[in-house]
């Protein structure tokens, strides 16, 4: 049994994205002067078409001519989707109440993009055509498909419909990293912390990046670190930043707690905090905008358990097989008191410690504070690591383990001439 044939439509469809153009790549051929085909005792000679290549510069790939895009391709996410529909009556009869929609589907939602609740065109003549402009600023990732819906009223009076779809890719165009960094002098009611942003960019092109903001929430005040000082604000990257395919470049904010009504100082609330989000926007080498927009950031504050260990005092530098004095102070950080003593481990070759091990620090209250001063002897060339620090609360028996807290650059004595 034959399929019944579809009927033939009086208008036809064609959707093109507006986009900018790229350069032509060319493939020149080249030739030795012996071959048969040189001209003159030029050297190489290019015998294709010069058509789209740089006069005086024949072996180069890159022309001064552009293209436009031959098909959909893929958007960035933060671009702005621009495409051109066109409708066309190719017959030589009159259609009436012509109607376009478009609708733009995601992976999560259907979108209206035109003609929804618009009113038909009351008709369109033989070789006219109905034209419309689509933009939409893309905030999804992953395949997203143009629906474009054509319907009218021929002449016999049957209500005719079409639809075409135009699938495209989005994808990510930036990779964004961030770390918070806390105030070394107060960890547990610190007013400050520092953040920042790695920025890198994962297209196929290079781009010039103009803005990168941290727009804080209500509880914070931010400021900007990535400016030279006293040069009339100017980037530390200069006028245009430039970012190459994969290359990063790193953004750093400083930012305050603001004070509550009542209180001089402000402090950062402890577990998880809203800080802001980070405002990027870029060109495309061609001119092309995008801009985006990170989900709120999300800021742990660190946990320094019972006590807190903080290194006031060390050398950057000491010479080999000579003793050094290293300043630690000790907060308590809990609602108890404790009763501790000191354990020193040589559990790292380099550094040794000096001194006794097991003596006892006494007690701490619930948020006091005592300084240890300690003596390391460096046994090994390098940069070298303390570890190896224990602390014992005797009321509980809990150890409280301290490593990496420092490191120090041992090297040879200097002998003289």
């Amino acid at each position: 049994m034959e399929t019944p044939r579809e009927k033939e439509h009086l208008l036809s469809l064609k959707v093109m994205r507006l986009t900018k153009p790229s350069f032509v790549m060319s493939s020149p051929v080249l030739g030795e002067p012996q071959d048969v085909f040189a001209n003159g005792t030029d050297g190489f000679q290019d015998v294709s078409p010069r058509l789209g290549t740089v006069p005086g510069l024949p072996a180069a790939s890159l022309g001064e001519l552009l293209t436009l895009p031959q098909n959909f391709g893929s958007i960035y996410l933060g671009e702005t989707f621009s495409c051109y529909v066109s409708v066309h009556n190719d017959s030589t009869q009159t259609v009436k109440d012509v109607l376009v929609k478009t609708d733009l589907q995601t992976s999560s939602q259907r979108l209206a993009l035109s003609g929804a609740g618009a009113t038909p065109q009351v008709q369109l003549d033989p070789e006219s055509c109905i034209d419309e402009v689509i933009q939409h600023e893309v905030k999804e990732l992953g395949t997203h498909i143009l629906v474009c819906a054509v319907s009218y009223n021929p002449p016999s009076g049957d209500n005719m419909y079409f639809r075409k779809f135009f699938k495209f890719q989005v994808l990510k165009p930036l990779d964004v990293k961030t770390k918070f960094y806390s105030t070394e002098d107060n960890l547990v009611h610190s007013d400050e912390v520092y953040l920042e942003a790695q920025i890198q960019n994962i297209t196929q092109s290079p781009m010039c990046i103009e803005k990168v903001s941290l727009e804080p929430t209500a509880e914070y005040s931010v400021t900007e670190l990535n400016l030279k000082p006293n040069i009339n604000s100017s980037s530390i990257f200069g006028d245009i930043t430039y970012v190459n395919p994969m290359d990063t470049r790193q953004y750093l904010y400083r930012l305050m707690a603001q004070p509550p009504q009542g209180s001089e100082r402000g402090s950062f609330t402890k577990g998880v905090s809203s800080i802001g989000k980070l405002d990027i926007v870029w060109k495309t080498n061609l001119g092309e905008r995008g801009r985006l927009q990170t989900s709120p950031l999300q800021r742990v504050s660190p946990g320094c358990g019972d006590i807190k260990l903080a290194v006031l005092q060390i050398p950057d530098s000491v010479t080999l097989q000579s003793s050094f004095k290293l300043i630690c102070k000790l907060t308590s950080c809990c609602e108890r008191t404790m009763d501790l003593k000191l354990i020193l481990q040589n559990s790292v070759k380099g550094l040794s410690w000096m001194g006794i091990s097991g003596k006892q620090l006494g007690k701490l209250g619930p948020g006091d504070s005592i300084q240890i001063e300690l003596s390391v002897l460096s046994t090994v060339p390098g940069l070298q690591s303390i570890s190896g620090l224990r602390i014992i609360d005797q009321n509980l028996k809990r150890t409280y383990e301290h490593d990496d807290i420092a490191q120090v650059f041992v090297h040879h004595a200097q002998t003289a001439a």
